[in-house]
């Protein structure tokens, strides 16, 4: 789930790097942007693949997937999920079922089969290696990827969490803005090692980022002038949610306000423990 914030050209997915190729969902909407990219990650020359975030079931895209990944001479071995949410994990039990896969992911609920996902966990396929980063505040159950593969440099595959355009709502009482922002200090840390060489963020929606650590500090800066925002509309005598949200997002699409106010109401719980 996302709030958009303007565009810069229509992403239609594609091949991104010799081991990622994003196949894009069709889900379309003011909260999907172009829709659900669906990554999967195979190492050029090698027989098996895996799949990131399949998105919705429909069955045209988890096809496509499947086809894409034959084309190139490899069987889909595993699925993995950045969080629960539906236009990210619905068609996971039936791409299951076209390939036999596991589904793993942090939530149980979501997992088909034995092997889950934790921080710290690494996913190792014929020369791919996949770092499993707990990157809560969206959900609490966010996991964000730092992908090992190309000779070009590593990237960040990281769900909701960072997208190609807009900013991500925080989803409240199991989304928590103070998760979130140690969350993207994680991640700006991470794309700012030397020794990571971090060149790429591959967001859930939305076109790649190339720049990854002015991305992630533009998120931050984001979050604490948004913070600002509430402040000032308190100060004025705003009280509720509603009021808080009419403030603070009044040059904004009315369409997008149920989902500011979701924001709104994390930063309000995040004021209140400071």
């Amino acid at each position: 789930m996302t709030t958009p914030a303007g565009s810069a050209g229509a992403w239609t997915g594609g091949a991104v790097t010799a081991s990622a190729t994003c196949v894009l969902a069709p889900n379309p909407g003011i909260m999907t942007l172009e829709g659900t990219n669906t990554w999967l990650l195979h190492p050029p020359g090698t027989s098996r693949a895996l799949v990131v975030d399949p998105g919705p079931r429909t069955e045209s895209h988890l096809r496509a997937v499947v086809d894409l990944a034959a084309q190139r001479g490899a069987q889909i071995t595993a699925v993995l999920l950045t969080h629960g949410h539906a236009d990210h994990s619905e068609g996971a039990a039936a791409l299951a079922d076209l390939t036999g896969a596991g589904v793993r992911a942090l939530d149980p609920a979501y997992r088909l089969g034995d092997e889950g996902l934790v921080d710290g966990d690494v996913v190792a396929l014929d020369g791919l290696e996949l770092q499993v980063l707990g990157t809560p505040g969206h959900t609490g159950d966010s996991l964000s990827f730092l992908l090992r593969a190309d000779a070009t440099g590593a990237a960040l595959l990281t769900g909701d969490t960072v997208l190609g355009r807009g900013t991500t709502v925080v989803i409240p009482p199991d989304g928590r803005l103070e998760d979130y922002l140690a969350s993207l200090q994680r991640l700006r840390d991470l794309a700012a090692a030397p020794q990571e060489a971090v060149g790429l963020v591959l967001p859930g929606h939305g076109p790649v980022l190339t720049e990854p650590v002015a991305a992630i500090e533009g998120y931050l800066r984001h979050r604490r002038a948004r913070l600002d925002e509430v402040r000032a509309a308190l100060a004025s005598g705003a009280t509720t949610v509603a009021e808080v949200t009419a403030v603070v997002y009044a040059d904004v699409d009315r369409a997008l306000w149920p989902a500011a106010a979701l924001s709104v109401r994390a930063q309000l719980d995040y004021l209140a423990t400071r």
